[in-house]
Order: C-alpha cells, then sequence, then structure tokens
C-alpha cells in the first residue's frame, strides 16, 4: 500500500518559519522527483518545489529565496523549510511522489500564516 504522509504543518505568525516532512512507503517504482504543491481556498493547486533524485531543484517564483526544498533518498523523505512566511502562503500543502508509472499524493497538511 502506498503511503505519502506529511507532517509540519499548523498556524505561524507573519515572518515565522515552518519545516514540512513527507514520508513515502510502498512505492513500487523508483521514486524520480519529489514535489509540494499547494491548494489555498477557492484556488487549482499549484506547483511550489520541486527536487530530482539527484539534488537539482526547481520554485515557484512567489517562494524563491524563501523555501528551500530537500530529500533524503534512502528514507524517500522530502522536505519543505519554509522561511519569511507570508499570509498569502497559507494553503494546504500537498507532497508528490513520481515515478516512470506515474504520480502518488499525500492527504496534504494545512499550512496557516495569520497574526
Amino acid at each position: 500500500q502506498v503511503q505519502l504522509v506529511e507532517s509540519g504543518g499548523g498556524l505561524v505568525q507573519p515572518g515565522g518559519s515552518l519545516r514540512l516532512s513527507c514520508a513515502a512507503s510502498g512505492v513500487p517504482f523508483s521514486i524520480n522527483t519529489m514535489d509540494w504543491y499547494h491548494q489555498a481556498p477557492g484556488k487549482e493547486r499549484e506547483l511550489v518545489a520541486t527536487i530530482t533524485r539527484s539534488g537539482n531543484t526547481n520554485y515557484a517564483d512567489s517562494v524563491k529565496g524563501r523555501f528551500t526544498i530537500s530529500r533524503d533518498n534512502s528514507k524517500n523523505t522530502v522536505y519543505l523549510q519554509m522561511n519569511s512566511l507570508k499570509p498569502e502562503d497559507t494553503a494546504v500543502y500537498y507532497c508528490h511522489a513520481g515515478t516512470s508509472f506515474g504520480g502518488y499524493w499525500g492527504q496534504g497538511t494545512q499550512v496557516t500564516v495569520s497574526s
């Protein structure tokens, strides 16, 4: 059974930091890319950051310089360090694992940035 379990979301004040984690288990194929998406109320799900198996990264313009994605291939785990958080970062954050035969999603974790 494939599971992607996210953790680390919560409520934080503007300017604060959070670190999200996502551990993948039961994936029957080698994981190529691991990504973080977010979805704000009433909006479509958007790609936030992606990291390849070799460590190449890419970020949405809105988070460049503030968020850092990393991964531990031995643990099939991906992280998202979020600094200088803004109210507009408020959303449900989803982990995604991409393989050559399809992708898998986590259940999402809520991030709320508010004073």
